[in-house]
């Protein structure tokens, strides 16, 4: 794996289509973890993108949920997160 290949958002990992000008975006809605600014350069991601885990909302499975500790669970189990946490330190673990 190269290093783009390592460092992509959730959305570019799922193929979610949720991100801004996402090809779901107008039948499924923006993601919020698309939209989260505060969390911009966790794990050297994009908004929220590589930390979706601990974003209010987020969508796991095709299901909405609260913030993740209501779902640990299933966000550890997630590929995604056990993609990240393969290649990163976690500052955020679920």
């Amino acid at each position: 794996m190269n290093n783009d290949e390592t460092q992509l958002n959730c959305w570019e990992f799922k193929k979610c289509g949720r991100e801004p000008s996402g090809n779901k975006v107008l039948t499924r809605g923006l993601c919020p973890v698309a939209l989260e600014i505060a969390a911009d350069g966790i794990h050297n991601g994009k908004n929220g993108g590589r930390c979706c885990w601990v974003i209010t909302n987020s969508v796991y499975e095709g299901n909405t949920g609260g913030f993740c500790l209501e779902r640990s669970r299933q966000c550890r189990e997630c590929d995604f997160y056990l993609f990240v946490e393969k290649s990163e330190k976690l500052l955020f673990a679920a």
